[in-house]
Order: C-alpha cells, then structure tokens, then sequence
C-alpha cells in the first residue's frame, strides 16, 4: 500500500496510551496524547499562515523534542523537511534557506542572531516561528509554544500523497549542499525492508496500528548524533512512526556519561551513533565507571556514515554482552545498501557488510564485478531511491543513473565484492589518492593508523608532490599521555598494508577532525597538513 508519514501518525496516536512518553529531554516529558494535540496545533497553525502542500519548512535547532516533534507537524501539514547544518556561518545559512525556497523557518533562540542577519535577504520566507526556553523572542517571530498550545488539536483531516517529501541536505564532499528529494513512500519501503530481514512487518495501516496494540510500540531511542544529519533524523523517525519514545541529550557535544546516564534512567533499546567517533568516548566512560550503569535495556546500538572498527564493538560489548552493534552502510542519496550485525559470539570485520539485495557493484564501465574477483568497484543501489537532489538536474545525473535499464542511486563508494556476497568497503571515490598510479583509499589506512596503541583518531589525506603525483599523508590525534613516533606509526601501517599505502608523512593535528555527525572534514585536515608541510 501506498505510504504517507502524516498518515501513518494520525493512525496510530489512538492506539497509543495517551500518558506514554513520545519525547523526553532532560526532566522534560511530553507523552503522546500530548504530541497529537501540539502537532496538529502546529500543523493548523502553518497552513493559517499561508503555508501549502509541498512548500519547505525548514529546522534550524540543535537536537530537542521540538525537532521531532515539528517534523510530525510537518508531516500531517503536507510541508517538507529542510535540514539546516547548526554550524553553518550565516551566509552558509542564507544558501540553504534559498536554495530549498524554504517557506518556514523554525529556529532555536540561540540562532537568533543569524537569523536577524540574513533576514533582509530572505524574501521567500513567509513565517518565522522562535522555539524558545523563556524570555523575549525576536520581534518578527512567533513563538513555537504558543503556535502549540492554541487550538483544539482536532486532526487537521485532509489529504494527503504518497509523493510528499522529505528533503535531507548532504554536505558531502565537494561543492555546495545538495537536497536530496525522498518521497514518503519510497523512504517507508526503505524502513520496512531493513525490518523484513528480522521478520514479518506490517504492511498496512490497519496491520501497523493492529501490531502497536498486540506487541506495543517500539521501546526509547536516543538519537546520540545530529538530528540535522541522516543518522540521526532517520534513525529518530522510525521510532516515532512506530509510536516510540525520543529521547534526546542536553548537552551540545556528546558526553557520554551524560548519554549512558539517560540510557539507565529511560530504559533505553537503541542508541545511534557515527562510528568510532562516538563509540570511542562511549566506551571509555564505561571503562572510567564500570558498573555504574545499567544497560540491560539495550537491543541495539546502530551506526551509520563513518567506519566503525571491530576493536571498539568488541570493548563496548564487554558492558553489554546481549545488544547487537548494527553497522548499517549508507547514504543520504542510498539508505541500505548493506549492513552487518556482530554480537559477542559473532564477529564481523572492520568495514565488511552483507550486501543488500537491491544492492550491484559495477565497475567504471558499469559492467558488474564479479565476486570473489577483488576487482574494486562501486556500489549501486537499485530503487526505491530518492527523486534527485532539487533543482540540479546535473548532479542528479551523475548520482542517479541508469545502468542496464535500471534507475541506480550511486554515491561515490568503492569496495570489493567477496565469494559469499559480502563486500568490505574501500571509502568514498571523491576523496581516493592517487599516489604513482596506485588508488588509495583513506579509510583503509585510518582504521590501521587508529588501531595503534598510541592514537585517538585519524584521517588520511593526498596531498600535492611532483614524484608521486600525490602523497598519502597521515593527520593524528594521539590518546591523553601518548607520545608520537612517527617512524613507529609509519611502520605499524607497513605491516599491514602494502608499501605504497603507507603515509609518506604523519603529522599531529591541531585543527578538529570531525563535524558533529562524526564524519570526516578532510577540507579542513587537507589544508591544515599543506600549512605544516609547507612551512617545514
């Protein structure tokens, strides 16, 4: 049957216990039968206010209820998701707002000043709505609580289409941020073909809300990165549609003790995460207090976008020997194209996945790898896949191709294709080295570099040289009390790797590695080491 989230939320929210919690945030609790009255509310209040079926409404605020929470608005108003990077310079801000013809702004207080900024130029933005904890709001804004709390929360009952969207604004790694189209329909799908794998899901209304009241709903989850990134947002969404519990954390940077905190106190089933950006202080927390938390509650900790290493599964494991660390491969532009699940008695390998069934891997002439060939090639996911990314037809041809008479989302990742069918992933073709003719692919030698003893965490970059065309060139975070030895870690990715792998250079960083989401800013990293060698 054909799927709308709007419609799926108006279904279930009957069958839910009015009291049950929908959102927590810290000693904030807002349950559902109060999350059905303040949506609708929100939903009447932006359609009053001149918004219509398909205009962009976009979220500018950290992780909050309110995120989640308007996305339901959003939903059952027929208006589509605009993300918006929080870390963004004003201008960076103005780009996304414009280029998405955002016709609602939803922002936190603290960005307030931005906003003011950039106002003037924001000629197709219609409604400024101020999500605000207490005191003034901006004169030209209204405030989200009282657009929440006015009205009868009666459904806002019109129709809607399987062919709304969701937008989701990717960074990737080149250029300026793309949204990439989602209609409602084909995102459900995604969701449901990742669960038919564990078992039979509903697949209608009826079946859906009829499960909600034999099983119950999905347990808390705590989105522990982003909402403003992939991971986070859909993550957060199952679970809400599946008439869970969000919970979200305080702090604006993750504090781990802070996250296993909320896990005892809320009962918590599933955590997302980055990789190792986020695992790695997640597990040292557990090692700086054991026994401190109960973490019985956790099914599953899932991690998508970065490489997350089987070193740090295993440790985090030790604290929670019956969860299931869910390594799901993806991207905004392809979400499932593969996936592995290692326990305490079944470990998978570092960047190695069970490749979807809607999954190929062709090579540069888009012939299919064969498997078992070592042949690297990259990686084609077959429908459902997103529209294209809004109004760029160029770099909607380039991502979404048709190969073999079949429409392909193609996201730039290489890997190689095993006997059996799995594939172990090389990294993103964009950011691949080409040193002497030889394809280098970053991740490979990060994870090497970060499983010595001494190194916190790692990226690896090409860099200009006149030899060798380019020249792998490591950037380091080292561990608290670690000393550096650069010939050291040079000969620990020699013994791992192939010679022409190992990085000509390695330095100690001093700039950030990583952008909240956990994913890697070569940009940054790439001109930092052209700085340091430079002047050297």
């Amino acid at each position: 049957m054909p799927w709308n989230f709007g419609d799926i939320l108006d279904a279930i929210s009957p069958a839910l216990p009015k009291d049950a919690p929908a959102f927590v945030h810290g000693t904030r609790r807002i349950t559902w039968g109060e999350t059905t009255r303040r949506t609708n509310n929100l939903g009447r209040a932006m359609i009053e206010r001149g918004a219509k079926p398909g205009d962009k409404l976009a979220f500018y605020m950290r992780n909050r209820p309110e995120y989640i929470e308007l996305l339901a608005a959003g939903f059952k108003s027929r208006l589509t998701h605009v993300n918006v990077n929080y870390r963004y310079k004003p201008d960076e801000v103005f780009y996304i707002f414009d280029n998405s013809d955002a016709q609602t702004v939803v922002y936190g207080s603290e960005f307030r000043d931005t906003i003011e900024e950039i106002r003037p130029r924001l000629t197709k933005v219609k409604t400024f709505i101020e999500v605000n904890d207490g005191g003034d709001i901006a004169p030209f804004a209204e405030r989200y609580e009282t657009l929440a709390n006015t009205g009868d929360g009666a459904p806002l009952d019109i129709e809607r289409s399987p062919d709304d969207m969701l937008f989701i604004y990717t960074g990737g790694t080149t250029g300026m941020p793309k949204g990439v189209m989602w209609r409602h329909d084909d995102l459900r799908e995604v969701q449901l073909a990742a669960l038919r794998r564990l078992g039979p899901v509903p697949e209608s209304l009826p079946a859906l809300v009829e499960a909600i009241k034999t099983v119950g709903p999905a347990g808390p989850m705590i989105p522990a990165c982003p909402l403003m990134h992939g991971t986070g947002l859909l993550t957060a969404l199952g679970n809400m549609v599946s008439g869970g519990c969000v919970v979200t954390l305080d702090n604006h940077s993750l504090d781990p003790h802070e996250l296993w905190a909320e896990v005892d106190r809320n009962k918590v089933q599933q955590v997302a995460i980055v990789g190792d950006a986020f695992a790695k202080p997640m597990l040292r927390a557990l090692e700086e207090a054991p026994g401190k938390y109960d973490l019985s509650s956790i099914v599953t900790i899932i991690s998508s976008g970065v490489m997350w290493s089987i070193e740090v599964k295993r440790g985090l494991l030790q604290y929670m020997p019956n969860a299931i660390m869910t390594d799901s491969f993806g991207a905004s532009e392809a979400v499932g194209l593969g996936s592995s699940l290692m326990t305490k008695d079944g470990e998978i390998a570092t960047a190695k996945f069970q490749i979807g069934e809607r999954c190929k891997v062709f090579d540069e002439n888009d012939e299919l790898i064969e498997p078992g060939s070592k042949t690297p090639g990259f990686i084609a996911l077959g429908a459902p896949i997103p529209v294209g990314y809004y109004k760029d037809p160029e770099k909607s041809a380039r991502t979404f191709k048709t190969v073999r008479g079949a429409r392909y989302a193609i996201p730039g990742d290489w890997c190689t294709v095993e006997a059996d069918g799995t594939l172990t992933l090389l990294g993103r073709g964009s950011a691949c080295i080409n040193t002497a003719g030889e394809k280098v692919y970053p991740e490979e030698v990060e994870e090497v570099l970060k499983r010595h003893p001494s190194i916190e965490d790692a990226l690896v970059v090409g860099l200009p040289d006149e030899k060798w065309g380019q020249s792998v060139t490591g950037v380091v975070k080292l561990n608290n009390g670690a000393s550096f030895d650069e010939e050291a870690l040079r000969a620990h990715v020699r013994a791992a790797l192939a010679g022409y792998k190992t990085p000509k250079r390695i330095l100690i960083g001093t700039v950030p590695f990583r952008a909240p989401n956990g994913k890697a800013d070569y940009k940054t990293v790439t001109e930092f080491a052209k700085r340091e060698l430079g002047a050297a």
